[in-house]
């Protein structure tokens, strides 16, 4: 099986690749903007005629789409994440290949959830902004063109190479810069999100099982649970072996205290031993070994989001296999590798 893979230099295209490439049923081409790409080809640039005709020279069975932009203005992610696609599927409309497409989404299609629900691939899509609406863009062009296609909803990825930039890539970077320095308090904000984390080599599993199966529509791959950005600092810092305070900026009024690394718990956040409030409280003079850190979850998906899996169980045989605390181990070991 001949498979084309845009995107092969990004987060999820890498694993993607690798899984694809360990699979010796598969001959495996790289298109992308990079120099290490088999074919450089600029999708949010490049004409649907010119994709068209290196699609009918290379006629693959099935076409892989990792690529997009996860940063940057509504111009930007529309051009990268909705015009590419396009392009993509008119590429694959007027090519005599007859691939098959699987196209990556995301989870911020579906924009916020009622807490405590799993949202299923009928859920009805309001992102919460624009670069949730771009990638609905892209999944309705999808869905509209005819194509044997099938679009994954991936929810919040994690594992090796998680990006700097992402929520857990900061509290890992925060975290590291505490333990070089010394500081023995750690200031954090915006922990109070619950999302749905699935190792991206899970996810690339989920891409191989898809490229090989009829499945076509939306099929989410997550999880199935929900986990709280605090108790993601907390499961992290034991990982990394951080014996200092982590405090949050913004969490629940009397949730804990803590005195010295060791906490006094109340209610729902007794697992989180070394997590405290520090609610609105200017950074004073004593304050100056403790690092502070903005860590949003600016995604437009509110304050939960768990995926409905039951139907990438069904239809593809696929389960998530890595935990979260293995994925969370892979986060520190890079980022150890930096101290």
């Amino acid at each position: 099986m001949r498979v084309l893979l845009i995107g092969a230099n990004g987060y999820i295209g890498r694993f993607v690749a690798d899984r694809l490439l360990a699979d010796p049923a598969v001959q495996l081409t790289a298109l992308g903007r990079g120099d290490d790409a088999d074919v450089r080809f600029d999708l949010a640039t490049g004409s649907p005629g010119a994709l068209t005709r290196f699609l009918d020279a290379v006629h693959p069975g099935v076409v892989v789409n990792c690529a997009g932009a996860t940063r940057g203005g509504a111009r930007e992610l529309t051009r990268h994440n909705t015009v590419a696609v396009a392009t993509v599927c008119e590429a694959l409309r007027r090519s005599g290949c007859g691939a098959r497409l699987v196209q990556i989404g995301c989870s911020a299609e579906y924009g916020p959830s009622q807490p405590g629900s799993s949202t299923a691939e009928d859920a009805v899509p309001r992102p919460g902004g624009p670069y949730g609406v771009s990638k609905l863009a892209a999944t309705e062009l999808v869905l509209g063109s005819g194509l044997d296609a099938v679009v994954l909803r991936v929810f919040s990825p994690a594992g090796p190479g998680t990006p700097a930039g992402s929520p857990l890539g900061r509290l890992a970077e925060a975290m590291r810069r505490a333990m070089q320095s010394g500081d023995g308090e750690l200031k954090l904000g915006g922990l109070g999100a619950q999302r749905d984390f699935v190792d991206v080599r899970d996810v690339a599993r989920a891409v191989h099982a898809a490229s090989l199966s009829a499945a076509q529509g939306v099929i989410n791959i997550g999880s199935g649970r929900a986990v709280r950005l605090r108790d993601a600092a907390a499961v992290l810092a034991r990982v990394a072996g951080y014996g200092g305070v982590l405090h949050e900026l913004d969490g629940p009024p009397g949730a804990q205290t803590a005195h010295g690394g060791h906490a006094t718990h109340t209610g729902h956040t007794a697992h989180t031993p070394h997590l405290r409030p520090s609610l609105g409280h200017p950074r004073s003079e004593s304050d100056h070994h403790a690092a502070s850190v903005a860590y949003p979850y600016p995604d437009g998906c509110g304050s939960w989001q768990q995926a409905d899996v039951r139907t990438a169980r069904d239809r593809l045989g696929w389960r998530p296999r890595i935990n979260f605390e293995e994925s969370l181990a892979d986060i520190w070991m890079e980022a150890a590798c930096r101290i």
